[in-house]
């Protein structure tokens, strides 16, 4: 199972192992602080996308399109979280004030597809 949360949310037995998806760390977190397995800023947006994607969600749905681009061309980032998932619960942690838009929500929706896609085999 993937879920995901806001970072500035209280980690909690059910989230399993926790993995921060953002490029950049989030501010007002002290790294000493924060309950994760690992900062994954390689799997994040890259900087020109997100600069060019700056949460106007009108541009939501080719942000999508574009980060799982970017996604394709770098499977050893992601791999590792595939792999993670089907062991058991992972949380994706974003620190975007969007709950329902945000680089989190597309990574799960990248990864979902992929572990599907590997079920059908």
């Amino acid at each position: 199972m993937i879920q995901i949360k806001r970072v500035y949310e209280a980690a909690e037995k059910k989230d399993g192992q926790r993995f921060l998806v953002d490029r950049l760390w989030p501010r007002g977190v002290k790294k000493t602080t924060l309950v994760i397995e690992a900062w994954l800023k390689d799997i994040a947006p890259s900087n020109e996308l997100r600069a060019w994607y700056h949460h106007d969600l009108a541009l939501w749905d080719e942000f999508r399109l574009r980060y799982s681009r970017e996604l394709e061309k770098n499977s050893d980032v992601w791999l590792p979280l595939l792999e993670a998932a089907r062991r058991g619960t992972i949380t994706l942690l974003y620190s975007s004030r969007h709950a329902d838009r945000n680089n989190a929500v597309a990574l799960r929706e990248f990864l979902t597809r992929k572990l599907d896609s590997r079920k059908k085999v």
